[in-house]
């Protein structure tokens, strides 16, 4: 590729296709392309750089914690998620029908994991995702406390496809911390999606907030649409460091007999076994 095609190329802002032009050039002559097979290779490779730095930029918008997949997280831990609910989530159906979804689980079972996955799997679906915990939308309000500021910050909140509101219940918040979420919740209402995740049962949103009307009129509009899925189990992050993960659906291997001895006892299976802490292993990277 001359200098001159280079320098069109920039011109152009055709990077991705500058990118592996003179591979195409020689598959075409290789494999004896037509012009119309040849132009649409190089139009698919500068696609795919566009769709990619897209992705990344909504991924810097959105804001998570840890960047998640879906194909990393541990279904095996905790047999109270389902998969196939989680994957029917994954097809955005519930952000295109404007509903919404709350996680309701005590600390470390992996709701974080899972919502952080959803909305990677909506930003690659071409779907504009902000990820914030409770504290930062408190934080966030707090920072701005003049109308101008707050309705800055109330438009960050009400432009994104899907709003994901991590940690609800983690401990106590301000109480004007109600309002805030009510006026996101009450905006967004049957307009766009929002996931919640919290750690405490919904009877104690009102202590939470210190103000249990708006803890009342939050969840009557949130749960209107909403799907509710309660995961139960152990802890990701209480598995001891270092130890090796137990296998599930896995029978465990027979122990060989001990040399049998005169007068001594027949051996006894292990208690437990096949019991469910014998289907859960370990993995720390979970919530």
């Amino acid at each position: 590729m001359n200098d001159r095609l280079q320098s069109q190329l920039k011109q152009l802002r055709l990077s991705g296709l500058g990118r592996t032009l003179d591979v195409r050039l020689q598959e075409a002559m290789g494999n004896n392309l037509t012009h119309a097979e040849f132009l649409e290779l190089i139009l698919q490779d500068e696609l795919l750089v566009r769709n990619e730095r897209l992705i990344g930029r909504r991924v810097n918008v959105a804001q998570f914690r840890e960047v998640k997949s879906l194909d990393q997280f541990n279904w095996s831990f905790n047999p109270s998620i389902h998969r196939k609910q989680i994957y029917d989530l994954a097809t955005c159906r519930f952000i295109r029908e404007m509903r919404d979804v709350l996680f309701l689980g005590p600390p470390g079972v992996g709701k974080s994991f899972l919502v952080q996955a959803l909305g990677y799997e909506a930003i690659k679906q071409g779907y504009v995702v902000l990820y914030r915990s409770i504290f930062d939308v408190v934080r966030d309000f707090l920072q701005d406390e003049n109308l101008s500021g707050q309705e800055r910050v109330l438009n960050r909140y009400l432009k994104p496809d899907l709003l994901i509101v991590d940690d609800m219940g983690m401990k106590h918040l301000p109480k004007q911390s109600g309002e805030y979420l009510f006026e996101i919740i009450m905006r967004r209402y049957e307009t766009r999606s929002t996931i919640m995740t919290s750690n405490r049962p919904l009877e104690d949103w009102g202590k939470l907030i210190g103000d249990v009307p708006s803890a009342t009129a939050i969840l009557d509009r949130f749960l209107h649409h909403a799907e509710l899925i309660t995961i139960t189990g152990r802890s990701f992050r209480l598995q001891r460091p270092g130890t090796a993960p137990e296998q599930p659906d896995q029978p465990a291997p027979d122990k060989p007999a001990p040399p049998s001895q005169e007068g001594s006892k027949p051996a006894k299976a292990p208690s437990g076994s096949g019991s469910s802490k014998s289907r859960q292993t370990s993995q720390n990277q979970h919530r």
